[in-house]
C-alpha cells in the first residue's frame, strides 16, 4: 500500500502502513476459497450443490466456519476499501485528476485476462457437458459486458464467465462515489461518509436485489470509520474494545449468519476493528511483512475460479470423477494453486501491467501537454464472492 506525500495532517492519520488490514485481505481471499469448494460437489451438468454438501467437503469439521461463512469476506472487503481509499486519496489534491489512470491500471489488466482465460476454460466443459460450470450465461452479451466491468449493474441474467468478479462490478461503482462525492468529504468528513453508509444500508435491506447498495454501506462504513480516527486518535484505546463488544455480540445475537445483509454485518464490522486494533498496537511496524502478502489477495480471488474449473476438467476424466474432491488432497492443491497463482500474478503480471498502463496514459497526457502526476502504485483492489450459497 503506497500513500502519497501531500497528505496534510488534518486528513492523514499518524500511522501511515495498516501492516494488518493489509494481511488480513490474504485471510479473506482464503476465505472465499473454502467458501467456493462447493462447486466440486456439483455433478457434471448440474449447477447446484446437494444438500449435503457439508459432508462433501473435505475437513469440514476443521475449517466448518470458512466453509460456511466465507461469503462475508466479501463485505469485509468493501470495507477495508473504504478506509484505505480515505487513507489514500483525501488529502491527495491531484486525487480526482489520477483515481481512474490508478484504478484502470490496478484493476483492469487481471480481470480481462482472468475473463478470457475462463471463457476458453468454459468453451472446453461446454462442449464436454453440454451446458456451462456454475456461471452462466456465458453469451456475447455478457462478455461485452464483462469487459467493461459493468456485469452486475443490473443488466445482467446471471452471474457469468469469472463469476466472483461480480463484486469487483459493483464496487467500480462505489469507487465512482467516492471520487463524485470526494470534495464533499474533504470538507464535511463524517457526515457525509456516514449518510452514504446508512443510505446503502437501508437500500440494501428494503431493495436487496441490488449487491450495489450493500457494497456502499460497507465501503463508506470504513471511509466514515477513518474520519472517527481522525477526530479520535487519541481514544484509539477503545478499538479493542469495540472488537471485543462487537465479537461478543456476534456470538451471541448472530451465531447463524446468513447471505443476505445485514445479516453478518457484526462479525464484518467486529473483525476490521480487530484488524485496525493490532495495527494500532504494531507501532513498530513488525507485520511489515503483511504488505507483500495482502498483494497477493486480488490474484488468488480472481485465479481460484479459472483453476477450480481446470481441476474440475481433470477430475472428470479421473477414475472416481468428482468424488476424488473429497479427498483432503485435492482441497490442498487447490489452495496451494489458487495462493501460489495470487503470488505470481502480482510479481510477474499486474505489477508489469500496471507500470505499463500508468507509462501508457503518461505518455498520453505529455503528447497532450498535461504534466502526469505520479500515481499510487498500490491500493488495495477488493473483490469478492456471490453473496448466496447456492450459485445456482
Amino acid at each position: 500500500m503506497v500513500v502519497v506525500s501531500d497528505l496534510p495532517s488534518a486528513l492523514r492519520l499518524p500511522k501511515r502502513h495498516f501492516n494488518a488490514l493489509d494481511l488480513s485481505r490474504l485471510f479473506a481471499a482464503v476465505a472465499v476459497l473454502f467458501w467456493h469448494y462447493l462447486h466440486f460437489t456439483m455433478p457434471p451438468g448440474i449447477n447446484r450443490a446437494p444438500t449435503n454438501f457439508g459432508t462433501l467437503e473435505p475437513l469440514h469439521g476443521v475449517f466448518a466456519a470458512l466453509y460456511d461463512h466465507g461469503h462475508l469476506a466479501v463485505q469485509y472487503f468493501w470495507i477495508v476499501s473504504g478506509f484505505v481509499f480515505a487513507h489514500v486519496y483525501l488529502g491527495d489534491s491531484a486525487a480526482r485528476e489520477r483515481f481512474w489512470t490508478a484504478r484502470i491500471a490496478r484493476l483492469w489488466p487481471l480481470h480481462l485476462l482472468t475473463l478470457v482465460v475462463v471463457a476458453a476454460l468454459q468453451a472446453l466443459y461446454v462442449a464436454r457437458v453440454g451446458r456451462s460450470f456454475v456461471f452462466a450465461p456465458n453469451d456475447v452479451t455478457h462478455f461485452l459486458l464483462n469487459l467493461g466491468l459493468a456485469h452486475y449493474w443490473g443488466f445482467q441474467s446471471g452471474m457469468s464467465f469469472n463469476g466472483p468478479s461480480w463484486s469487483l462490478s459493483v464496487e467500480i461503482l462505489a469507487y465512482a462515489v467516492f471520487w463524485t462525492m470526494l470534495p464533499m468529504l474533504r470538507e464535511r468528513r463524517l457526515g457525509i461518509a456516514a449518510a452514504l453508509s446508512c443510505g446503502g444500508a437501508i437500500a440494501a435491506i428494503y431493495a436487496p436485489g441490488l449487491g450495489l447498495w450493500p457494497c456502499l454501506g460497507y465501503f463508506f462504513g470504513g471511509t466514515a470509520a477513518y474520519f472517527v480516527l481522525l477526530r479520535a486518535w487519541n481514544w484509539v484505546w477503545l478499538l479493542p474494545v469495540t472488537a471485543a463488544i462487537g465479537l461478543a455480540l456476534a456470538f451471541r445475537f448472530d451465531p447463524e449468519p446468513q447471505t443476505i445483509f445485514p445479516y453478518g454485518a457484526l462479525w464484518v464490522v467486529s473483525l476490521f476493528a480487530l484488524a485496525l486494533t493490532i495495527d494500532w498496537f504494531d507501532r513498530a511496524d513488525l507485520l511489515a511483512f503483511g504488505r507483500k502478502l495482502g498483494d497477493a489477495s486480488y490474484g488468488t480471488y480472481l485465479w481460484h475460479f479459472p483453476i477450480q474449473l481446470t481441476i474440475v476438467l481433470v477430475l472428470d476424466r479421473l477414475p472416481g470423477g468428482r468424488e476424488l474432491s473429497q479427498h483432503w488432497g485435492i482441497l490442498a492443491i487447490y489452495l496451494a494453486a489458487a495462493i501460489g497463482a495470487g503470488f505470481a500474478s502480482h510479481r510477474w503480471f499486474e505489477r508489469p501491467a500496471q507500470r505499463a498502463v500508468l507509462a501508457a496514459a503518461a505518455r498520453l497526457e505529455r503528447g497532450q501537454g498535461v504534466p502526469q502526476p505520479a500515481a499510487p502504485l498500490s491500493v488495495s483492489a477488493i473483490q469478492p464472492p456471490p453473496t448466496t450459497r447456492s450459485p445456482a
